[in-house]
C-alpha cells in the first residue's frame, strides 16, 4: 500500500505541473481577449444598478450542468480485496493477471490494481482492486464472492473497509436473548372441515375489499372481509397455509381460524412475489434499491424466522419467476445474462459446487414436478442446431438431449407427475423462413434412455396441455373461423402416438383440465368467443354439456376438481363483473350476488394427500358404499338448503307485505290530508264562477235524395 500510495502522489505531482502550465497560458490569452473587446467597445457599461439584489440561485440557472459535475467520492468504499488467488511466481504473474482482469473487469472500470508480493517475489494469494464508482464495486463483491476460479481456488472478496469492521469485531461472545414463543394457532384448521369444504378468496369493490368464502354445493359462505386488505392484489401459498398480501412497505402472510398476521417482510416497493413449494421460502421482487452499495430488486426470506436469506440483482431482461424452484424446494435456479446457469442449494443458499454452468445462449430453464431434474434449451447459432437438454442435479450429468435445425422457439411443459416433457417446437418449413409450423417433442422420462416422441401438426396450434395423471395430450389448432380440438394418446415406449378424437370447428382458444385428470373444460375467454365453454369427458370423449358465461375472461378449477369457477374481472371489463360456480359436469350451481366490481377470485390450494396407493385402491374398491353414504349426505344438505331458502324468502315476502303496508297507510293519511286542505278551496271557486249556456249547431253530414 505504501508503494501505492507513493505512486499515486507522484502522479497527482506530475499532472499538477502540467495544469500549472496550462492554466499560465490560458490566463494569458484571456488578457489578450479582454484587451482586444475593451478596444471595440467604446464607454460599454455592465455593471448592476445600485441596490440590485440576485435573487436567482445556482440551481435555477445551472440545474442541468450541476447535476453533472463531479462528486468526491471520500473512503475506500471503491476498493475490494480478493483473497485465495493462486500463490505463483514472477514467470506465471502477467497470466494470471490476465484471467484475473477478465473476471473483474466485467463489473466495471478498473483504475487501479495491487498484488502484493513476498521477498522473494512470490504473489501473496490476496490483491486490491478500485473501480470507478461504488456501484462497480458493490456489484463486484455481490457476485464474485465465492467465485470457483478451479478446484483448489474460491474466492473470498469483501470491501477494503470490512478489514477495520472485523478488526474491530468483539471477542467476547454473547449469546442471543431467547425470544419468547408466541402461538400461531392451527395454520391448517381449514382441512378439518367435516365436509372437506375448500375455500377462495375475491377481490372485489375495485380492489378495495378481499373477502374469504367458503364454497358449499348451494351457495357461498362468508368467512371473513376486510377493507384495504392489500394495496394491489393477493396470493395463496402453494400449499394454502397462507394468505400473502402486498403493501407499499412489503408483504404480510396470514393464517389460522381468523386471519391473523402471521409474519411481514419489510421491502418498500415489492410488485411481485413468488414461494417455494415447500412454503419454507419467500422470493420478492421491488425496483426500489434504498441503498446503492447494498443492491436489493429480489429478497429471498426464511418465511419462519422471518430472516433475509439471500439477495440478487435483477438484471435488465429477466422475467418473473427469475428464480425457479425444484419440486420439493431443495434447490432453485437462475437464468442471467443468456449465457449463465446458475443453480443453488438450500438452506446454504450458496451455488450448487461453488460455481455456475456456462451455456451461451441459455433461453428458458423449467424444473420437473417430480425429482432432481431441470430441462433447458438453446437457440440455433450459426450452422449449430438448436437443442432441448435434460440434466440430473446435483451430478449436472445429461439424461437426455434432442438437437434440431431451423427451429424458432421451443415450449417447455413438464407433467403434472414428471412422466413426461412436452416440447412445443415453433420451426420454419425452410431455410427462407418465410412460413411457420408447429410439433410437439415428447421425453419419455420413466423409459431407459429417455425416449423421444415427434408429433408435427400441420396448422397453427392455439393452445395445449398435457393431461394430469393420465396419458392424453390435447390440442386446439387451426385458422379462425375453423378451429379444430385434437386429443392425441402418448403410448409407451415403441408405440406411436395416436390420435383418438377430434371435436371440429368449435370456436374456443383455451384448455382446462381438472387437476385430477380425466375432465377438462374447452371455453373460449377474452377474444370475442362470447364466453362459450364445453365440458367434456375425456374418458369416452363426450361432451356432457354446452353452455356459456359471455364475456367472460378467467376460468379456474377448484383444487379438488369438482367445481369450476368462470368470471368477468373489472380489471378487464367494466360491466356485468361477477363470477360463476359450476360442477364439474357444467351444471350452473350458483352466482355471485350484490358483488360490486369483481375483480379476481382465488382457489385455495390444498397440501398433496397422506393417503397411499394401497389406500386409494381400497376407497375405489369400496367407492359403492362410500356413494350412498354421499348420495344421502347430499339429500340431507340438499333440503336443509331448500328448507332454509324457503324460510328466508318467506321472511322477505312478509318483510315486504309489512313495508307494503305500512306505506299504503301512509299514503292514504297523505290523500287525506290533501283532501283537507284542498276542499274548501274547491267550494269558494265554484261560487265565484258564473256559467252562461250557448248553443253551438254544427252540420255532421248532408244527404241527398232524388225525389
Amino acid at each position: 500500500m505504501e508503494e501505492t500510495l507513493k505512486t499515486d502522489s507522484e502522479r497527482f505531482s506530475d499532472d499538477t505541473g502540467k495544469g500549472e502550465e496550462q492554466k499560465e497560458k490560458q490566463d494569458i490569452s484571456e488578457k489578450s481577449l479582454d484587451s482586444e473587446f475593451a478596444e471595440d467597445e467604446d464607454d460599454a457599461c455592465y455593471d448592476d444598478p445600485e441596490g440590485f439584489v440576485d435573487n436567482i440561485s445556482d440551481e435555477a440557472l445551472l440545474g442541468d450542468a450541476l447535476k453533472e459535475r463531479p462528486v468526491e467520492e471520500k473512503g475506500f468504499d471503491r476498493i475490494i480485496v480478493v483473497d485465495n488467488a493462486p500463490k505463483v511466481g514472477p514467470e506465471r504473474m502477467p497470466k494470471l493477471k490476465e484471467i484475473l482482469g477478465k473476471v473483474f473487469k466485467r463489473f466495471g472500470t478498473i483504475v487501479f490494481q495491487h498484488y502484493p508480493l513476498d521477498e522473494k517475489g512470490i504473489f501473496k494469494g490476496f490483491f486490491f482492486l478500485e473501480y470507478e464508482t461504488q456501484e462497480q464495486a458493490a456489484e463486484a463483491v455481490k457476485t464474485s464472492n465465492g467465485y470457483q476460479l478451479d478446484k483448489a481456488h474460491i474466492f473470498a472478496v469483501n470491501f477494503f473497509t470490512d478489514i477495520e469492521k472485523y478488526a474491530d469485531f468483539p471477542t467476547k461472545w454473547d449469546p442471543p436473548e431467547k425470544k419468547e414463543f408466541v402461538e400461531k394457532g392451527n395454520l391448517r384448521s381449514w382441512l378439518l372441515e367435516p365436509d372437506a369444504h375448500d375455500q377462495y378468496a375475491v377481490i372485489h369493490s375495485g380492489g378495495k375489499l378481499v373477502s374469504v368464502y367458503k364454497n358449499t354445493p348451494f351457495e357461498a359462505q362468508l368467512l371473513t372481509a376486510r377493507p384495504d386488505w392489500t394495496e394491489t392484489y393477493v396470493r395463496w401459498s402453494p400449499m394454502g397455509t397462507y394468505l400473502a398480501t402486498l403493501h407499499s412497505q412489503g408483504v404480510a402472510l396470514w393464517g389460522g381460524d381468523d386471519y391473523k398476521r402471521i409474519a411481514k417482510f419489510a421491502h418498500p416497493g415489492v410488485q411481485y412475489i413468488d414461494f417455494s413449494p415447500c412454503e419454507r421460502y419467500l422470493v420478492t421482487l421491488s425496483p426500489v434499491v434504498e441503498d446503492p452499495l447494498n443492491p436489493q430488486n429480489i429478497i429471498v426470506w426464511d418465511i419462519r424466522s422471518e430472516a433475509k436469506k439471500r439477495t440478487f440483482i435483477r438484471g435488465t431482461a429477466e422475467e418473473w419467476p427469475i428464480l425457479k424452484w425444484s419440486s420439493d424446494g431443495s434447490y432453485f435456479a437462475r437464468v442471467s445474462d443468456n449465457q449463465v446457469l446458475s443453480i443453488y442449494e438450500t438452506p446454504s443458499f450458496g451455488l450448487l459446487d461453488k460455481k455456475s454452468v456456462i451455456i451461451k445462449g441459455i433461453r428458458e430453464c423449467s424444473w420437473s414436478p417430480a425429482g432432481h431434474m431441470i430441462s433447458y434449451w438453446v437457440p440455433e447459432s450459426n450452422d449449430i442446431p438448436a437443442k432441448i437438454t435434460i440434466m440430473a442435479i446435483p451430478s449436472r450429468a445429461e439424461i437426455s438431449t434432442k438437437s434440431r435445425h431451423l427451429v424458432n422457439e421451443f415450449k417447455l411443459h413438464w407433467h403434472k407427475q414428471g412422466d413426461y416433457l412436452c416440447v412445443k417446437v415453433d420451426h420454419w418449413t425452410s431455410k427462407n423462413k418465410k412460413q411457420l409450423c408447429n410439433s410437439f417433442e415428447i421425453f419419455h422420462l420413466r423409459d431407459v434412455d429417455v425416449p423421444v416422441d415427434t408429433l408435427e401438426i400441420k396448422e397453427p396450434v392455439l393452445a395445449h396441455a398435457l393431461e394430469p395423471y393420465g396419458k392424453k395430450l390435447a390440442v386446439i389448432h387451426g385458422e379462425p373461423g375453423r378451429v379444430n380440438v385434437s386429443f392425441f394418446l402418448i403410448g409407451d415406449k415403441g408405440t406411436k402416438i395416436v390420435t383418438i378424437k377430434v371435436f371440429e370447428k368449435h370456436p374456443v382458444n383455451h384448455i382446462f383440465w381438472s387437476p385430477q385428470g380425466q375432465f377438462l373444460v374447452l371455453a373460449g375467454l377474452k377474444s370475442g368467443t362470447e364466453g362459450q365453454m364445453e365440458f367434456v369427458d375425456s374418458g369416452d370423449m363426450s361432451i356432457m354439456n354446452k353452455t356459456e358465461h359471455t364475456k367472460a375472461t378467467d376460468l379456474e378449477w377448484d383444487p379438488t376438481g369438482r367445481y369450476v369457477v368462470t368470471s368477468v374481472s373489472f380489471w378487464t371489463q367494466k360491466m356485468d363483473t361477477g363470477y360463476i360456480v359450476w360442477s364439474f359436469q357444467g351444471k350452473l350451481l350458483y352466482r355471485s350476488s350484490g358483488m360490486d366490481k369483481f375483480c379476481q377470485l382465488f382457489w385455495r390450494p390444498r397440501p398433496p394427500s397422506l393417503l397411499t396407493e394401497e389406500d386409494l385402491k381400497r376407497i375405489k374398491k369400496d367407492y359403492k358404499k362410500y356413494n350412498s353414504i354421499f348420495e344421502q349426505k347430499d339429500h340431507a344438505t340438499k333440503n336443509r338448503a331448500s328448507k332454509e331458502l324457503l324460510e328466508k324468502r318467506r321472511a322477505l315476502m312478509d318483510s315486504f307485505l309489512m313495508y307494503q303496508m305500512r306505506r299504503e297507510a301512509a299514503l292514504q293519511k297523505m290523500q287525506q290530508r290533501e283532501l283537507e286542505i284542498n276542499e274548501p278551496l274547491e267550494k269558494e271557486e265554484l261560487e265565484k264562477e258564473e256559467y252562461e249556456e250557448e248553443k253551438i249547431d254544427v252540420l255532421l253530414d248532408v244527404i241527398e235524395e232524388i225525389i
